[in-house]
């Protein structure tokens, strides 16, 4: 079969729209026909599909009717396209995904930004032909479009929001940055659009953004998506995130739980402050109010957890009023509760 039949059978993905969402993802690339001249000719075909998957009158189905032959059909990137103009320059250097979608980028910007000439995938800079205008060398990678059009934004330094990709997505995406030269540290700080996205999606998932931002000694994204961890119960973790994890932020990890229940003992313990005796309200009358405030703030003790809520707090401890006769006590209770739950509220919620 000729190479125009099998190019001709290549399949695309709609244009994505513009606004973020907690959506499904959006697709990455589009079919478009490219014409083949005698002066610009393929530098790499790709492989043709399996004999099983479909004969090629089957295969020949899967053709836009409105296809002209002599056209090549292919999946091409709606960002990184031949005509995006995202350099003054055109684009010289093609990256085909394991899906079969072709990205146009620029050799000068991918070397300049990866510390490993792109896992030393990327040629040098070819040298311009005065007969020829070429698109330049087609690199395949393992990596599947989705992927590789996270990684791609974030070597432009240009937002992927509107795409909606996954947590998974976005983890792949940051591992395989490391792999190709561009150190997840400098293209995941706090003032770049990667790290906005990410962090935007750390309510769903925060245990697995966190084991990502540990895996690659992320801090100022830790840092924040620690603080979604305070429900997390830390016996459920897997040996996978535990290793993933590491030491070190495992240890801060577990230092922010026992640290926040420890400082929540400490503010529970001192009742509320006593009043000088008067004829309805002694000594040993107030002592009931410090025996109720003492089993009240055991019970919370008891059960306490890091995210535990100040209307919980206000829940225990405020209807200790209802068997208090004094008006002095009951305003001493109720100042009391206002401190307390002041003071929980400024305990440290990250690490």
């Amino acid at each position: 079969m000729e190479n125009v039949e099998w190019d001709s059978v290549l399949q695309y993905i709609a244009d994505p729209a513009d606004f973020p969402s907690p959506q499904s993802e959006r697709p990455v690339s589009e079919m478009t026909g490219v014409t083949i001249h005698p002066q610009h000719p393929i530098q790499q075909m790709m492989s043709p599909p399996n004999s099983e998957k479909g004969s090629p009158a089957d295969l020949q189905d899967m053709v836009p009717q409105d296809h002209v032959p002599g056209n090549t059909v292919v999946s091409v990137s709606t960002t990184f396209h031949p005509g995006a103009n995202l350099l003054p320059i055109p684009a010289d250097l093609i990256f085909l995904s394991s899906d079969g979608v072709f990205f146009y980028v620029h050799t000068t910007q991918v070397l300049a930004m990866s510390t490993n000439r792109f896992n030393n995938l990327v040629p040098p800079p070819p040298v311009k032909s005065k007969v020829r205008d070429d698109l330049g060398p087609v690199v395949p990678l393992p990596e599947g479009a989705t992927v590789l059009n996270v990684i791609l934004h974030a070597v432009y330094e240009i937002s992927c929001a509107h795409y909606h990709p996954s947590i998974d997505t976005l983890v792949a995406a940051v591992d395989a940055m490391a792999a190709y030269g561009f150190p997840p540290k400098v293209h995941i700080a706090p003032s770049t659009p990667l790290y906005s996205l990410i962090l935007s999606q750390a309510p769903m998932q925060p245990i697995v953004v966190y084991a990502l931002a540990a895996a690659h000694d992320l801090y100022d994204l830790a840092v924040p998506v620690s603080s979604h961890l305070l429900s997390f119960a830390l016996y459920t973790l897997t040996d996978e995130l535990a290793i993933r994890i590491g030491p070190v932020y495992m240890k801060r990890l577990f230092f922010l739980h026992l640290g926040r229940l420890d400082a929540l003992k400490r503010l529970l313990l001192p009742p509320p402050h006593p009043h000088p005796p008067t004829a309805n309200c002694d000594f040993t009358e107030q002592k009931k109010l410090t025996r109720a405030w003492a089993l009240a703030s055991a019970y919370l003790a008891w059960d306490a957890r890091p995210d535990l809520s100040t209307s919980a707090m206000e829940n225990a401890l405020c209807p200790l009023a209802d068997h208090l006769s004094c008006d002095i006590c009951k305003r001493s209770l109720t100042d009391r509760v206002k401190q307390l739950i002041v003071q929980w509220s400024v305990v440290k919620r990250s690490i």
